[in-house]
């Protein structure tokens, strides 16, 4: 639909912890019922399992190795290329861009304006409350406020009587309303900050999920044969006031059971919170009569270990970390125009679940995917493909136009569409700052593709003053085969496969993988 507005939704932390995908413990029924009336992209994956560098990538269509931001320190424009971001693209069409909540990464990553004004047309928006939630905001059991990680509140009592998502709904729904009358095509970019700890969240949200009806990740264990480079020993987590009490040790945990289970009920409990602000967004659209003419995207920027392979947070090439949800609105495309009067996205009560019927898209993709695909869903100019070596280049896509699959039935499953992940190491054991190593400190580069039969994943030496990957320097490998091993939780890598799968490696388009060159 040409000129059709566009409302990308972005959650922070966010894995496929949803109804629409299969996990009957979620009470999400604002996103199911979006992905009723949307396609579904079952398997789609982040290209970097940590904040700044996947939005950049998401964002700009190009991989971490084309944007060689690993971490949150430099600003693409400068280090890298002066590459045209999925916004700044709309921009120059024509399109009023907006940015609400934590689209962007903030600092230094978006040059500290969000990348204003490349791409957008007024200052991004962020959340007042957002300052207050790293501080002592929760009540624990000596009745003093404490930063922890489980943190559910009275949000009566919170600084403003709020909270970062209620606000940035608030105000995503007053600049919808503003849009509403005008004639310029909109693009809307939100970004949730939750499920990303700490779960400051309003209380209320606990009761959907009882801890008696909690349970365990089904492989709490760190497994056998993990390489310990590929381990990550989730420090962030580790500094909250609640889990420092635990004097749990370093680097393996394990994390106190009972803990466990509350870390995963507040997680849940974040989901349905943020699930409610879908909802709320959504229904605006509905009574603005904007949905027969907005593509809705949601996403997220990277997946969460919730205890899976001893591990927590995110930083790792596992897919509970790099599996993202993927859902794609398109009116009179995925769901037919609304009759008048009727609603589309009528808002939905956590209590009430909406029957939940989407198309589903099995094979891979990835978030360099999003841009390419949203331009010519919206009938903007294609992006044409990245050259080998694209730092001049500054309007091309590392990703795939996925504008067909709306179109096809999808003809079963193709071993040859592959999703690359990648994440850097600071050394081959787990250290203070192998979550998340500056730049400068990388020595090791784990590059990892998955499809629909496996997931592979190579350590490399890597050297970060010329981001050179040093392919005969291996530091590890792993080889989970998803059919026997969907947890990946049984690595059968051995030096075989490694000389096997470079070779199959080496005869994919080269964009795919830079570190083949």
């Amino acid at each position: 639909t040409s000129g059709s507005n566009v409302l990308l939704i972005v959650s922070d932390d966010l894995r496929t912890s949803l109804g629409c995908y299969g996990d009957t413990l979620a009470n999400s029924p604002n996103i199911d019922q979006l992905a009723s009336k949307s396609q579904v992209f079952l398997n789609a994956f982040a290209q970097q399992a940590v904040c700044a560098p996947s939005r950049t990538s998401m964002l700009t269509s190009r991989r971490p190795d084309t944007t060689r931001l690993y971490d949150f320190n430099s600003y693409w424009r400068v280090h890298s290329g002066n590459y045209t971001t999925l916004p700044q693209h709309f921009k120059s069409e024509g399109y009023y861009t907006m940015s609400v909540g934590k689209v962007f990464h903030p600092g230094i990553a978006s040059n500290h304006t969000d990348d204003y004004p490349y791409s957008w047309s007024i200052p991004a928006y962020h959340p007042f409350s957002f300052r207050f939630e790293k501080q002592k905001m929760c009540k624990g059991e000596d009745g003093r406020l404490h930063a922890n990680l489980l943190c559910a509140v009275n949000v009566t009592e919170q600084p403003g009587g709020t909270l970062p998502d209620l606000e940035s709904t608030d105000e995503a729904v007053r600049l919808l309303k503003s849009r509403a009358s005008d004639g310029a095509p909109f693009f809307l970019a939100v970004g949730f900050h939750k499920p990303h700890i700490p779960f400051r969240i309003p209380q209320e949200y606990l009761s959907l999920y009882p801890l008696d009806k909690m349970t365990l990740a089904p492989d709490p264990d760190v497994p056998e044969r993990l390489p310990p480079v590929a381990y990550n020993p989730w420090t962030d987590v580790r500094k909250r006031e609640d889990v420092q009490k635990l004097n749990v040790s370093f680097p393996y945990g394990p994390i106190p059971k009972d803990f466990q289970l509350r870390i995963r009920q507040h997680y849940y409990a974040a989901v349905s919170y943020m699930d409610a602000q879908v909802g709320r967004l959504l229904s605006t659209l509905d009574a603005l009569g904007l949905t027969d003419s907005t593509m809705v995207v949601f996403t997220s920027d990277h997946g969460w270990s919730l205890g899976e392979h001893g591990e927590w947070a995110k930083y790792s090439n596992f897919d509970v970390v790099t599996r993202v949800p993927l859902i794609m609105f398109v009116p009179g495309v995925t769901a037919s125009h609304s009759s008048p009067g009727a609603s589309t996205f009528p808002f939905i009560d956590v209590l009430t679940q909406p029957e939940y019927n989407a198309r589903v898209i099995q094979n891979t993709v990835e978030l360099v995917d999003i841009f390419p695909t949203v331009s010519n869903m919206t009938g903007l100019p294609a992006l044409k493909e990245c050259p080998e070596v694209s730092f001049q280049v500054e309007l091309c896509t590392e990703g795939r136009n996925l504008a067909q699959t709306f179109h096809q039935k999808e003809r079963g499953r193709n071993p040859d569409i592959l999703a690359f992940s990648q994440y850097p190491r600071p050394s081959d054991t787990p250290q203070n700052n192998s979550d998340l190593p500056d730049l400068r400190d990388i020595k090791v580069m784990g590059y990892s593709m998955r499809n629909r039969a496996y997931r592979y994943t190579v350590w490399l030496g890597f050297n970060p003053r010329t981001f050179q990957v040093n392919l005969t320097d291996v530091h590890g490998g792993e080889l989970y085969m998803l059919e026997d091993d969907p947890g990946q939780d049984k690595n059968i890598y051995g030096d075989h496969d490694h000389i096997m799968l470079t070779k199959k490696m080496a005869s994919l388009p080269p964009v795919r993988f830079n570190w083949l060159q």
